[in-house]
């Protein structure tokens, strides 16, 4: 990527916000004005949800009527009232049966008071953040817009940025990786290397190493304004803004046009806003950083029976007596690499905060554990929503990795203490899905049950001791003394097929002729009486041991 590509913007300035000004950042994809009786130059000095309990409203504010019918007596009371107070004007949801009543219309004009209407695709929560990221970007200080979302919540601000600038954002640290990303495009919008960005958690490193190269983050980080580049080809037009704090780099906010379409007139100046509002956001998250270890100390704690859950709660901010669960978590391929279990936990951290959940995400072997708080104080409902969570991350992870991810469900429990029971079950179901290796990737107890009972059963068997030289003994020291010999495996693929030959033979791919040949094999090298019940299962329970005791999976 070339620098000369990118081109300076000019430094955004408005000294005062109009509803004019602002309806034109904010456009037509979140509110409908229907009248303004004070003139679209009335001023816009910030945004305030209603409150039944105290209802009233500064001088020049936007008031959100949540809740309130635009036809009813009750509207024209609040509009009314709001008047009185000088807001500048009042925001109803959309309506369900025709056009605002006329007393709307008369009260408005007499308070001299505008009425606007959210549309009936933008939530009141995405209003909120989009006027407020609006105010920021049409000129309002950015001391009055930085409260737009809670304090380290970057997902909502990339959602509330996306909505302003009609396109898609994600928010970097100085290393390229993802912190959050917004939810507002949908699949078929995303171009490709943006996908690559949100599965892998990071830029691509061969993106990064040609901005390296190109000079591109020395232009970035050194010119403290927004850069641009316009669509070339498949790769849409972007926008990219540094985040500072104090004169320290902190991170980017980056913009790409979705689907096609251009970004919004304005977006450069919205995007400089929203730079200034993320920087408490990226501090609060680089603080939070630091605690994280502790946190995870925590969590672990727990989860082994020896810690605190009074402290867990305090330190991961989790009720300490709400529902809560555990997701045991394992991906193909990352059992000895340790590059890999690190982006497995933290893929899972990033598509947890992304579906909006507070979780712990904490190593443990060759799996990782989510411990999940704050769950519906409902039994049913919590299990679903633990349900829900684990397809989502067995899906999402596992394009991310590019191997299979399964997921074992712990039942959900009444307070933090009784994790640990929570994290048994969840790994009983991980790893009865790991020995089961069929296309199930996410499972509780009660879904794997006659796996998770032969594995009890297996275990207890581990101690019984069985007389020498049954047939599975013999066949397996005939297998170490003559290379290439797969007896064993022949007779596992029989016996787990029910003596199926045909399907026996797929599953090893070889022809049923040479599998008869093998089984004959079979029978003259250990003696196994193949017509036998009792042979057979002695035979498939010794081959369980075997496995287990190999550390392995069936084939």
């Amino acid at each position: 990527m070339r620098t000369d590509a990118w081109a300076q913007w000019g430094a955004a300035a408005s000294a005062q916000v109009t509803l004019e000004s602002l309806l034109s950042v904010v456009g037509a994809g979140s509110l409908e004005l229907h009248v303004a009786p004070g003139g679209l130059g009335a001023p816009v000095t910030g945004v305030t949800v209603l409150d039944p309990l105290e209802p009233g409203v500064r001088p020049g504010q936007l008031l959100l009527a949540v809740g309130v019918d635009a036809r009813s007596a009750h509207a024209v009371d609040v509009l009314r009232r709001a008047g009185e107070e000088g807001a500048t004007g009042v925001v109803f949801g959309p309506g369900t049966a025709g056009p605002p009543a006329p007393a709307l219309r008369r009260a408005a004009e007499e308070a001299g008071t505008a009425v606007l209407f959210r549309t009936s695709w933008c939530t009141w929560d995405q209003v909120l953040g989009v006027l407020r990221a609006g105010l920021a970007a049409a000129g309002l200080p950015p001391d009055l817009t930085t409260q737009a979302v809670p304090l380290g919540d970057l997902n909502g601000l990339a959602d509330a940025v996306a909505a302003l600038v009609g396109g898609a954002v994600t928010i970097e640290d100085m290393d390229s990786r993802v912190l959050a990303y917004s939810s507002t495009d949908t699949e078929e919008d995303v171009d490709e290397l943006r996908r690559l960005t949100i599965l892998g958690r990071r830029v691509p490193s061969w993106r990064v190493t040609a901005m390296r190269e190109a000079g591109f983050f020395r232009a970035l980080w050194g010119q403290g304004d927004v850069l641009y580049r316009p669509a070339g080809g498949a790769d849409p037009e972007r926008l990219v803004g540094a985040v500072r704090a104090g004169g320290e780099v902190l991170g980017s906010v980056w913009v790409a046009a979705i689907a096609g379409r251009s970004l919004a007139p304005n977006a450069a100046e919205a995007l400089r806003a929203a730079t200034r509002a993320a920087a408490p956001h990226l501090l609060h998250h680089r603080t939070r950083g630091a605690d994280t270890r502790l946190v995870e100390e925590a969590a672990r704690a727990v989860l082994d029976g020896r810690g605190s859950a009074e402290v867990l709660a305090e330190r991961a901010a989790l009720p300490e007596n709400g529902a809560g669960a555990v997701l045991a978590v394992h991906a193909e391929g990352t059992d000895r690499d340790d590059d890999e279990v690190s982006r497995l936990h933290g893929l899972l951290a990033l598509h947890c905060s992304a579906h909006g959940r507070r979780a712990v995400v904490v190593r443990a072997g060759e799996a990782v554990l989510v411990v999940l708080g704050a769950l519906d104080r409902d039994r049913e409902r919590a299990g679903t929503q633990v349900t829900e969570l684990g397809t989502s991350l067995a899906g999402q992870v596992a394009a991310g990795l590019g191997a299979t991810v399964r997921v074992g469900l712990g039942d959900v429990v009444a307070g933090l203490a009784d994790l640990p029971a929570s994290r048994r079950s969840a790994e009983l179901a991980l790893a009865a899905l790991r020995t089961a290796a069929g296309p199930r990737v996410v499972a509780r107890t009660e879904d794997v049950a006659e796996t998770v009972g032969l594995m009890r059963v297996v275990e207890a068997l581990r101690e019984v001791p069985l007389p020498q030289g049954t047939p599975v003994e013999r066949l397996a020291a005939f297998d170490a003394a003559h290379s290439g010999s797969c007896l064993l495996r022949t007779l596992r693929a029989y016996l787990d097929h029910f003596g199926d030959v045909p399907a026996a033979s797929r599953a090893l791919c070889v022809h049923p002729n040479s599998l008869r040949y093998r089984l004959r094999r079979i029978t003259e090298v250990s003696g196994l009486d193949l017509g036998s019940s009792d042979a057979r299962l002695l035979a498939q329970l010794q081959l369980r041991l075997r496995d287990g005791d190999e550390g392995g999976t069936p084939d």
